[in-house]
């Protein structure tokens, strides 16, 4: 299953060649990369995905330039892999008929009160494996299930 996020374009998204800055795609990902984690939290009583998180790498090919305009785009996400202490995070940013960006982010669960990762717990894995995909992105969604995000403001 994928996860999709709507999310909208800003007017100073754009740089001076009036398409959106190559560094303000790694902003979309992490919205729509907590986007996605906050529906993975499986809600009271359970302490899975709480206590955050830090990234340890971002990889990012831009295909095309992406213009302004008033349409959201997509970031589709999934996961590719689950490690002991570590996700990695696919994307894609799109329309219906063009990707703008493939990106992957590694993820890693971290404790803050002891400044320190932390292992991804049984819960924690068995939520990420739905969203688990093989495929390298270049295929987009076809066939994949997908999981509607909220747009953000």
């Amino acid at each position: 299953m994928r996860h999709l996020y709507s999310c909208p374009l800003r007017w100073s998204d754009m740089d001076a060649f009036g398409h959106v800055n190559n560094a303000v795609f790694i902003r979309y990902l992490e919205e729509a990369r907590i986007d996605f984690m906050w529906r993975l939290a499986p809600g009271e009583g359970s302490t899975s995905f709480s206590g955050g998180s830090v990234v340890a790498r971002h990889e990012i090919d831009y295909v095309r330039p992406l213009v302004h305009r008033h349409a959201p785009v997509t970031v589709e996400s999934w996961v590719t892999k689950i490690g002991a202490a570590s996700m990695t995070i696919a994307y894609e940013i799109k329309d219906e008929d063009t990707v703008y960006v493939r990106a992957s982010t590694v993820v890693v669960p971290y404790d803050f009160g002891a400044e320190r990762p932390r292992r991804i717990t049984a819960e924690e894995k068995s939520f990420l494996k739905e969203y688990m995909d093989d495929a390298d992105g270049a295929n987009g969604s076809d066939g994949a299930q997908q999981q509607e995000g909220a747009v953000a403001a």
